[in-house]
């Protein structure tokens, strides 16, 4: 990590000519409104090995992105954690997943963050070509935006915490 890189993150990722692909990088534009403290937010088209270069040396990393799962209606936000992605299968060899760039970290001794989130919106076509979001998408961008504030605080609320325990031994 670079003295200029924070040690929390949020990646957002998408494409804003692909519809509600882009409801990541809409998220992140809205945190990073009010974002203050130790946090960096990247916008990024890319995704798997693409994001090993963001995970190194952070405290906490969220990942903010559209996703079809095909078993939520459009407009729910997803959760997980790193370790929900260690079974999942890239669709393509030509395409890395999440789980993909922890492996590639871990097998070459790169300190990634220990604790990745990702925050996901189902949505109904990631894939339309078209700036704008369907009107799922646009209701829930609220709700999706407020999730990240809440797990942002929760990083903040736990360091103040660790700072005042330790401060007061």
């Amino acid at each position: 990590m670079n003295p200029t890189e924070s040690s929390n993150l949020v990646v957002a990722l998408g494409n804003d000519l692909l519809g509600d692909d882009a409801i990541g990088l809409l998220a992140a534009r809205e945190l990073r409104k009010e974002a203050c403290g130790d946090l960096e937010i990247v916008e990024l088209a890319g995704s798997g090995v693409d994001l090993l270069e963001f995970l190194e040396n952070r405290a906490h990393v969220l990942i903010l992105d559209a996703a079809v799962t095909g078993r939520n209606v459009p407009g729910t936000i997803l959760e997980f954690a790193d370790q929900d992605f260690e079974n999942a299968v890239a669709p393509s060899p030509h395409y890395s997943s999440l789980a993909d760039a922890i492996k590639v970290a871990r097998c070459l001794g790169i300190p990634i963050a220990p604790k990745i989130q990702v925050l996901a919106l189902e949505v109904e076509n990631p894939y339309r070509l078209g700036e704008g979001l369907t009107p799922a998408a646009t209701e829930a961008l609220p709700l999706f935006v407020e999730r990240a504030k809440q797990v942002l605080e929760s990083w903040f609320t736990s360091a103040r915490e660790h700072t005042t325990s330790t401060s007061s031994t």
